[in-house]
């Protein structure tokens, strides 16, 4: 293989982050991912941005082999919106980092799996106890590493 697709793949990683998570331009979803995981993420990154302003990533680093790319991110924002059911507070969170592999297909992202280090960014916003002490334990989520949903 070419270090040229490589190249492409982490471009489209980038374009990602700067162009939609950051810029908020929705249209570059249909030019990086395939058709079927452009609605997906548009459902994931729509809410997200809403919930969020001021939002910068810093992509600490991409490392590509064959058809994936594993990319490491620092994420911030200003909480301006509702999240996980708690209305906005106005306070950032700073450099949460978070953790993707991208699978790419006829150049395309065809696959996407991470981690965030939600409880990193609930804390920030000081949303942590309220969310561990959901009132009703049906809803309530016990995970590792995501936020506890009421």
């Amino acid at each position: 293989m070419s270090m040229r697709p490589l190249e492409d793949h982490k471009a489209a990683v980038r374009r990602l982050v700067t162009d939609v998570m950051v810029g908020g331009d929705l249209k570059v979803l249909d030019q990086i991912f395939d058709r079927r995981l452009a609605n997906r993420a548009r459902a994931w990154i729509t809410p997200f941005r809403a919930s969020f302003s001021e939002l910068d990533m810093e992509v600490v680093e991409l490392v590509a082999e064959n058809n994936t790319v594993a990319a490491r991110f620092l994420c911030s924002g200003t909480h301006t919106g509702d999240w996980l059911g708690h209305p906005p507070t106005g306070r950032c969170f700073h450099r949460v980092p978070e953790v993707y592999f991208f699978q790419f297909t006829d150049g395309r992202i065809s696959k996407a799996w991470g981690l965030e280090d939600t409880h990193r960014r609930l804390r920030q916003l000081r949303l942590h106890r309220i969310s561990a002490r959901c009132p009703d334990p049906k809803k309530r989520q016990r995970t590792r590493g995501r936020a506890h949903e009421c």
